[in-house]
Order: structure tokens, then sequence, then C-alpha cells
């Protein structure tokens, strides 16, 4: 079996480097590590011959990652494609453990890993999201109905049936997530395997966190969910995620109707959504009380509660933009929830 590895990069400076080097220690090394650089302005890509990869430079303006890998990907000759993400290091072990369950399983499609609970990146931001998305992969079900491109493989074959990437995502977004929801209606299995572990090595601040998971995840998933018609099961959208956001409502609507109320002077009210914040953060808090034990075990008491005032942010707004994007379609007569469109490759 042969494994080609894609790595799509637009300025990844020293993550490239650290990438490259961690590929090229591995157990079981790549048959071929091919580069896809995306417009770089600051010439990550000369460190690439060092590691004996091949390099494809894309001219002008960037594309996108979904155009990155597609292009990667038709220059490939091996049987597998692994991609992997210019700040993500593989550990030694995560290209052997690809190929063994690829090898053992004929009829799986794809597989995908998972970050490990190291990040190298300082800063309460940075650790709560690489740690956030720790938890949910290896908390998440083993058959999945999603893909992840940042440490994931797919078979060439199957990959090229379905015409890759939808290169209607320009910037980074859910291109990997729309593959997946197309291998799941075509009927290929996708593994998730929290045992293929790597190490991310993204810096987060609360500005980009905000952008990306608005704009770059929540709205076009989103579109995704209305398009399909039915929503996931798996990972952050299963049954537990939709309690949890529904409780955050409760409790932010608590916390704004309870001191209004006691200044309008209507005890009953004030006492009433005391009550129903309290219940609610109670609740919020035994439903997650795994991760937000994961967030304090990794942390200590200061990141534990920044990171919990965190996860509650993320599932009030992520909750917010799915409700008011429904909202929306049915206004609309579903105008908002057409297909990417466009050619993928």
């Amino acid at each position: 079996m042969k494994l080609s590895v894609v790595v799509p990069v637009h300025n990844g400076g020293a993550d490239l480097r650290a990438c490259l080097g961690a590929l090229v220690r591995s157990s079981r090394p790549a048959d071929e590590i091919i580069v896809v650089d995306d417009g770089s302005t600051d010439g990550a890509a000369k460190c690439v011959p060092e590691f004996a990869a091949k390099v494809i430079a894309l001219a002008g303006a960037p594309r996108g990652p979904a155009c990155a890998r597609n292009r990667g990907a038709a220059r490939a000759t091996g049987d597998l494609l692994v991609f992997v993400d210019a700040d993500v290091e593989v550990h030694a072990d995560t290209l052997e453990r690809f190929e063994r369950v690829f090898r053992g399983e004929p009829v799986l499609a794809a597989v995908f890993g998972s970050y490990d609970d190291q990040p190298p990146v300082s800063g309460r931001v940075s650790r709560y999201k690489n740690l956030l998305h720790h938890y949910v992969h290896q908390h998440g079900a083993r058959e999945a109905e999603t893909f992840w491109a940042g440490c994931g493989a797919i078979r060439r074959e199957v990959f090229a049936s379905l015409g890759g990437f939808s290169e209607n995502y320009r910037r980074p977004s859910i291109e990997d997530i729309e593959l997946g929801a197309r291998l799941c209606e075509a009927g290929h299995p996708i593994r998730l395997d929290p045992e293929i572990l790597c190490t991310h090595r993204k810096r987060w601040t609360l500005a980009s966190l905000l952008r990306t998971d608005i704009f770059g995840r929540a709205v076009p998933w989103t579109r995704l969910i209305l398009r399909q018609g039915r929503l996931p099961s798996g990972l952050n959208t299963d049954g537990k995620s939709r309690w949890s956001a529904m409780l955050a409502g409760f409790f932010v609507l608590a916390t704004i109707l309870c001191p209004v109320s006691a200044a309008a002077g209507n005890r009953p009210l004030a006492l009433a959504a005391a009550g129903l914040g309290l219940a609610s953060a109670a609740l919020l808090g035994v439903l997650n009380r795994l991760l937000y034990c994961f967030f304090f075990a990794h942390g200590g008491i200061g990141f534990g509660v920044t990171a919990v005032a965190l996860h509650v942010l993320y599932l009030l707004y992520s909750s917010a933009v799915f409700a008011l994007m429904v909202f929306v379609s049915r206004l609309t007569g579903g105008s908002d929830a057409g297909p990417p469109g466009g050619d993928r490759r």
C-alpha cells in the first residue's frame, strides 16, 4: 500500500517546517509528500526540498485549502491520500496506524484521527480550542458521518469518484465536513480512530476563534444541514450538545430576567428567574462534567474557569447562528439552504 501525504499551506512559516520534520521522522515513512503552496508570501515552501518533498505552487491569490488539496491529490500516486494540515505534527506512528486500519478493513473509505492533549502553544484561548477539539474526537462515535482533513486519510479511488473537495469554499471552512457528507450519501464508511494522534500548533485569539467558529463553521455548516434536511448525530451535534445549547440559553435568559424583574419590583418573577438560572447552570455542569473536569485537569483552576466560560459562549453563539439561519431559511422559502455549487475540482 502506497501512502501519499498532501499538505496545503498558505504562509506556513515555522509550522510547515515542524510539520514536514514530523512526517520524515515517521516510523512508517510516506511514499511521497506533496506540499501545495497556495499563494504564500512568506517563502514558507523554500524549506520543502530539505525534506525530499514535492512542491506545487499555485500562482495568484490564495484559492483555499480545498483547491490546494485537490491539486495535490491530482498529482499523487498513492493508494491512500493522507491529508495533513501545515500546522499539524503527526506522531511517529500516525502514518503506520492509518495504513494498518485500511489494510485491516478493505471496505473502509476514509479514516481520521484526533489532536493530542499536549498543544504546544500557550494562551488560554489556544489551549481551550485545541483541547476541546481533542476531547470531542476522543469521545465521538467511531462510525462517523463526517470527515476531518487536518489529519485524515481516504482511498484515492473513492476521493476521485466523488470529485474531491468542493472548491466553492475559498477559505478554510467545512470543506472536509461537506466531503464527509457526500461520502455518507454515497454509502462509503468513515471511521474516527482516536488512537491516530497529531499535535496542533495553531495559535488562537478570541477574535480569530469567534470569526472562525461563526463565519467559517457555524454559518456554512448550518447551510449544509439545511440542504441535507437533517441534523447529524455525531461529534458536536449530538443530543448532549443540543441539550447543552438549550440550557446555556436558559441560563443567559435567566441572568438577564432576574435583575430586570427585581428592579421592576416583581419579586416572584425575579425568584423564578434565579431558580431557572441555577437549575440551568447545574444541569449544564452535570451534562458536561467530564469535559469540564478535563479542562481543570489540563490547566488548573484559572484555565478551567476560562475554558468553561468559553464553552458556554460557544454553545450560545453556535446555537444562535443555527436558529437565526433556520428562521431566515423558512421565511425565505429555503433560499439560503442551497448547495455550495460550482465545480469541485
